[in-house]
């Protein structure tokens, strides 16, 4: 058994100020997370406490992260009031529903009365309707219509990740009367960055900066200190959309308004870089094709989520072996087509991923657009033609040598060229007209540019080897 000094000194190693919990690599240390453990196998609330109580929530979501399920709904018992559920925001959905659905609906109706309003949503928003009511059932009748509103808006909107709580006066009103509400006003927001100013019907006035603010004398008028409101951000906007403005005018937070114009919620820094983080996870699972796919689903979960693009994947690898059935009479009299042939494919599909990953991505952050769309396609053409000619001579020059027939070496050479362009367009084209379409061209292109380089692949390699051989 442990020493009272030994507990200290492990208890002090385990405190964030001390920087001690993380590895060089930035994974929890293992003699933390066994400490951590013991506590849980012993039932030492007060210990535990004393560790949730210090860490900050990222810290305490990848903890909750690295225990297993039962040990987390344990250590959220233990610690009681002194784990911090905005340590919820920080995790997987499978893991923050498995906590949620395991306590009872008045302790989360407690725990998300007292975070802000855009961490208690993000909670709340992919729980069951009949407990998300239940909950909010639960919660005093002023901060459930803030929360009520928000999760109104669609998912993934400007509204649904935005903050109810910000600070609003109207423009007759005093610097000296403004200062002395936020003095004494008890249900302010912890932090904020401007005073937002609006007319009596709600509507965004305009805005007040805090260091403009504090250098003001008190009798001034706050309409003759405010700005006008810079990009405020429709409550209805998608989030990406949201972010791309935040990094388009390089804001800190911004205003959010309803349909007519009215002041509903602030948008800050930090959700917004939760925001890109979310969507550029997204995009890279996609272009993979595997959804929405988290590290803590179960194997049923992951394998649903993964058969639907494998499937797909499976229909157009059998429509390329029809391409290539087309040509089975040229394939049995020279058996080196079947070696080669592979490489043309593999060398067009990964080009033709170079250029949609670049592409996507350029998309997704506003970067292509009609002015250079065009200067685009051409780069991307004529890469795949350098690309195509420098790869063919190598390719036709190794072919020849490996089996004795420079007309060989020829053909590949050819077919590697026009695979290569084809795969250079490929990979801009399908992710733009997919974009045009409404279509996300993350979901999609991968599959489209990859059947489009095996057939035109295999089709011009063992298309050319026919005519040329048959001559």
């Amino acid at each position: 058994m442990e020493s009272h000094d030994q507990d200290i000194s492990l208890h002090e190693e385990t405190a964030p100020a001390d920087a001690g919990i993380y590895t060089p690599d930035d994974t929890l240390r293992p003699e933390f997370v066994s400490h951590v453990r013991s506590l849980i196998e012993e039932d030492d609330a007060k210990k535990l406490r004393d560790i949730v109580y210090a860490l900050h929530e990222s810290e305490l979501g990848d903890l909750l992260e690295t225990l297993e399920a039962d040990e987390r709904i344990l250590l959220v018992g233990l610690t009681g009031d002194k784990f911090d559920f905005a340590s919820l925001t920080e995790v997987d959905e499978a893991i923050r529903l498995q906590v949620v659905n395991e306590l009872p609906n008045q302790v989360v109706a407690k725990a998300v009365t007292d975070l802000d309003s855009d961490d208690a949503v993000f909670i709340l928003e992919d729980m069951e309707v009949a407990d998300q009511d239940d909950i909010l059932s639960k919660v005093p009748f002023e901060e459930r219509l803030r929360l009520r509103r928000s999760l109104d808006y669609p998912e993934e909107t400007a509204g649904r990740r935005m903050q109810t709580e910000f600070i609003a006066v109207p423009p007759f009103w005093t610097v000296g009367q403004t200062i002395d509400f936020m003095r004494e006003d008890n249900d302010l927001p912890e932090k904020f960055h401007e005073i937002f100013v609006v007319d009596p019907s709600f509507k965004l006035d305009g805005y007040v900066a805090l260091d403009r603010l504090l250098r003001a004398k008190r009798d001034i008028v706050i309409a003759e200190i405010k700005e006008k409101s810079v990009h405020p951000i429709d409550a209805n906007l998608d989030q990406e959309e949201a972010a791309y403005v935040f990094e388009q005018y390089d804001l800190v937070s911004a205003a959010v308004t309803d349909d007519i114009g009215r002041l509903v919620g602030v948008l800050t820094i930090d959700d917004v870089v939760d925001v890109i983080q979310q969507e550029a996870d997204e995009d890279i699972k996609r272009l993979a094709g595997v959804g929405d796919e988290e590290l803590s689903d179960n194997v049923v979960e992951t394998t649903r989520s993964r058969f639907t693009w494998l499937f797909l994947n499976l229909l157009t690898a059998i429509f390329a072996s029809v391409i290539i059935g087309l040509f089975d009479a040229t394939i049995e009299e020279m058996v080196a087509l079947a070696v080669l042939m592979p490489i043309v494919a593999s060398m067009g599909g990964n080009a033709g991923t170079q250029s949609m990953t670049v592409v996507v991505r350029a998309i997704a952050t506003k970067d292509i657009d009609s002015y250079n769309a065009m200067r685009t396609i051409r780069r991307e053409f004529l890469v795949g033609l350098i690309n195509g000619i420098l790869f063919a001579l190598l390719i036709g020059a190794v072919a020849a040598v490996w089996f004795s027939n420079s007309s060989l070496g020829v053909v590949i050479g050819i077919a590697m060229v026009i695979n290569m362009i084809s795969a250079a367009l490929a990979g801009i084209l399908i992710p733009l007209a997919l974009d045009k379409w409404n279509i996300d061209p993350a979901i999609a292109s991968s599959v489209f540019v990859t059947t489009v380089t095996d057939v035109i692949g295999f089709f011009a390699f063992l298309g050319l080897a026919s005519w040329w051989f048959a001559i």
